[in-house]
């Protein structure tokens, strides 16, 4: 698939831009802070429906408005397709299919299927586990739009677990009340805990492989790349701590990706859930808060055996994410192999951080992309072997 044609009104810097785009390698070329990563921010708003920049909407309306617009003309083989989404302040934002009357923005997910890699993408392999969750979880929504209901269901039921957790130890010791209302809690929080974990489990069983190739492919090392999913459901887990900081090598990988949790139904997953719950109850009422599920599992990623964060160097950081995101690409692809069906790859001020070496192995790898989206400063930046049609971005401006 492509991305013929998108058009922002109103989106963080721009009051209105249009800019035509084509099959094949289309390159952004712009001074920093001229507002490109602006445009490929609202394509990729339109696959995921969140920015991968900030975490809330506000900062992509510009400036002193309270709306932004996003449209754009999506060629999938024979079939066109326009989409638009409106981001309204402090109201639930809402979309439009072919120009029809509007439906809930989350009805649009999985028309338009991007992999996005930026410089904030060390963020997976050095930053908190909150952005590797994000990324197993946007990769899920993306091949599974309905499981968007799924966490949403998980989020409202932590949401009010947790305040009766909190009433019960603001209010000292747990009543009676507070006890038999937590078996409640339990049991939902357990029943949509369950589903995104299994769902989870499943995406990074996908993407394991295509990740230890692209690793490969890209740094040309001796050092195998791992995942791991650490799920705080697991027996040995005791609410202490996170076990984020563990370590895996060959001998003790199995303690954070046991064969009994991969392999585990939805419904024995539940169980483990419950079991881990009724566990640490009495230190989630000391301390107020659910402490364990899926809002607290983390993926550990290594290199050679060694954990990637603390241990990889700078070089060896960026491979990894690249190979992070070059894996969802793959996945998404043997999701929907039919012809024209391929997701959009976004490259967002990726060649400049690269050596010469890196950046020829990855437009090799890209090249044969539906559609390759890339920014750069400059155009040699950008590997010859990409070729492609190059735009140029003056403040507010995109034209060729």
């Amino acid at each position: 698939m492509y991305i013929s044609h998108v058009s922002l009104t109103d989106f963080r810097s721009y009051a209105q831009a249009d800019v035509e785009l084509g099959p094949g390698t289309n390159v952004l070329v712009g001074s920093n802070g001229v507002g490109k990563t602006n445009i490929v921010e609202a394509i990729g708003y339109l696959a995921t429906l969140s920015s991968h920049r900030v975490t809330n909407d506000a900062p992509l309306l510009r400036f002193g408005t309270d709306r932004a617009l996003v449209r754009a003309r999506v060629q999938r083989a024979n079939l066109v397709t326009t989409l638009e989404v409106e981001i309204t302040a402090g109201k639930a934002n809402r979309a439009r299919i072919n120009r029809a009357n509007p439906v809930r923005a989350r009805d649009i997910l999985g028309i338009v299927r991007t992999v996005l890699f930026a410089p904030e993408d060390l963020a997976l392999v050095k930053g908190d586990p909150s952005n590797r969750r994000r990324f197993l979880d946007e990769l899920l929504v993306t091949l599974r739009p309905g499981e968007a209901a799924t966490r949403g269901d998980y989020d409202r039921v932590l949401k009010q677990r947790n305040a009766l957790l909190k009433s019960a130890r603001a209010g000292g010791k747990p009543s009676t009340a507070h006890e038999s209302t937590l078996d409640v809690w339990d049991t939902h929080l357990a029943r949509a805990g369950a589903r995104v974990l299994r769902g989870r489990l499943e995406v990074l069983r996908m993407l394991s492989p295509y990740m230890g190739a692209a690793y490969a492919s890209l740094a040309d090392a001796n050092k195998e790349a791992r995942a791991y999913y650490q799920a705080t459901v697991l027996d040995d887990f005791d609410g202490e701590e996170s076990p984020a900081g563990a370590t895996a090598g060959e001998d003790d990988s199995a303690r954070v990706a046991p064969a009994a949790l991969l392999e585990a139904s939805t419904e024995e997953l539940e169980e483990m859930f419950l079991a881990a719950l009724l566990k640490t109850r009495t230190k989630e009422l000391e301390r107020g808060i659910t402490l364990v599920g899926p809002h607290r599992d983390d993926v550990l990623l290594t290199l050679g055996g060694a954990p990637a964060k603390g241990y990889a160097s700078h070089g060896e950081t960026w491979s990894l994410a690249l190979a992070l995101r070059l894996a969802a690409y793959k996945v998404m692809g043997e999701d929907d192999p039919r012809p024209g069906a391929g997701p959009i790859l976004i490259l967002d001020d990726v060649f400049a951080e690269l050596d010469a070496t890196r950046r020829t192995r990855l437009a090799s790898i890209v090249a044969g992309a539906d559609q390759v989206i890339v920014t750069a400063a400059v155009a040699g930046d950008v590997p010859e072997e990409l070729g492609g049609t190059f735009l140029k971005v003056s403040p507010g401006v995109v034209h060729s």
